[in-house]
C-alpha cells in the first residue's frame, strides 16, 4: 500500500538535497543531523499515508486499471486502511510541526492536499495533475524550508520536479482512461481528448526542456562541466526521446512506456544533485 520503491526515491531526493545542494562541504554531518532525520521521517509518513488514502478511494477504478496491484479491499480492509492513513498523516504533521512552524504548515497542507486529491481533485481536469506537481516540488523544498540556507538551486530543482511530474500525471491519465471513464471521472483526456492532452503535456515538457538546457549552459559557464554533460546526456536526451514518443503515442502500452521514461528521467534529474555536489 505504501509504495516502498517510491518512498525510497523520496528519501533519496531529500538526502541528496540536504547533502549535495545545501551542505556539500559537510555531507555526512548534514545527513546525520537529527532535525533532518526527523524531517525525513515526517515526510515519508505523510507520503505513505497519502498512498494509502489514494488506494482507499480508488478501489473500484484500480480493479479495472490495475487489478494485479489491488490491496485495499482485497488484502487489507478499508477500515484498517483508513486508520493507517490517519495515524501516519497525524504522526508526520506532528513531527514536522515540532521542527518548524513553516515546515509544519507545509506538511499539513501536503496531507490535506493528498486527501483532497484522492477524494476529488484527481477526477478533475488538470487540477489533480497540478496538485501532484506541487506536492513533488514541496518535497524538494522541505530541507531548504527547514534550514533556510538561501540556496537558489533547490528552487530550480523544485520547479523542474513540478514540470516533469505534471507531464507524467497527464500521461498516466491517458493510460488510465478506461477505468476513469467507467467511474465518471473528468480527467484531462476525457474532457479535451487524447490529442489535445498530449499537446498540454508537451507544453510542460518544452518548458522543462528550456529549464534543463539553461541549467546545463550555466553549468558549463560556471565550470561545472560534469553537471552540464549530465544534464544534456542523462536528462535532456531522454526528454527529447520522450517528446518524440509522445507525438507518436496512440496506444495504452505507448503511454505506459512514456510513464516509465518519465520516472527514469526524474531519477536522472535527482542524481544530477550528486554530480553538482562533487
Amino acid at each position: 500500500m505504501v509504495r516502498l520503491p517510491n518512498l525510497l526515491i523520496m528519501a533519496l531526493c531529500l538526502t541528496l538535497t540536504q547533502t549535495c545542494l545545501l551542505y556539500p562541504q559537510q555531507p555526512l554531518q548534514a545527513l546525520l543531523n537529527v532535525r533532518f532525520l526527523l524531517l525525513l521521517l515526517a515526510t515519508l509518513c505523510v507520503a505513505a499515508g497519502g498512498y494509502i488514502i489514494n488506494d482507499y478511494y480508488d478501489v473500484k477504478i484500480d480493479a479495472i486499471n490495475r487489478p494485479e496491484q489491488l490491496v485495499v479491499g482485497h488484502s487489507v480492509g478499508r477500515r484498517a486502511a483508513m486508520m493507517a492513513h490517519l495515524i501516519l498523516s497525524f504522526e508526520g504533521v506532528l513531527v514536522a510541526g515540532v521542527l518548524s512552524r513553516v515546515v509544519g504548515l507545509v506538511t499539513l497542507g501536503a496531507a490535506l492536499l493528498l486527501w483532497g486529491y484522492s477524494a476529488r481533485f484527481k477526477r478533475l481536469p488538470l487540477v489533480g495533475n497540478l496538485s501532484i506537481g506541487l506536492l513533488t516540488a514541496a518535497l524538494v523544498l522541505l530541507p531548504e524550508l527547514l534550514q533556510r540556507t538561501g540556496s537558489t538551486a533547490v528552487w530550480a530543482y523544485a520547479l523542474a520536479a513540478f514540470l516533469l511530474t505534471v507531464v507524467r500525471e497527464i500521461i498516466k491519465d491517458i493510460e488510465d482512461m478506461r477505468g476513469d471513464a467507467a467511474h465518471d471521472c473528468r480527467t484531462l483526456p476525457l474532457v479535451i481528448g487524447i490529442a489535445r492532452s498530449k499537446w498540454v503535456a508537451g507544453l510542460f515538457l518544452v518548458s522543462l526542456g528550456w529549464l534543463v538546457a539553461a541549467a546545463a549552459l550555466e553549468g558549463f559557464a560556471s565550470g561545472y562541466w560534469r553537471l552540464g554533460l549530465w544534464l544534456l546526456g542523462a536528462v535532456l536526451g531522454p526528454m527529447l526521446m520522450m517528446g518524440w514518443q509522445l507525438l507518436r503515442a496512440d496506444r495504452k502500452r505507448h503511454f505506459a512506456q512514456l510513464s516509465l521514461l518519465c520516472k527514469l528521467t526524474m531519477l536522472a534529474g535527482v542524481l544530477s544533485m550528486l554530480v553538482l555536489g562533487r
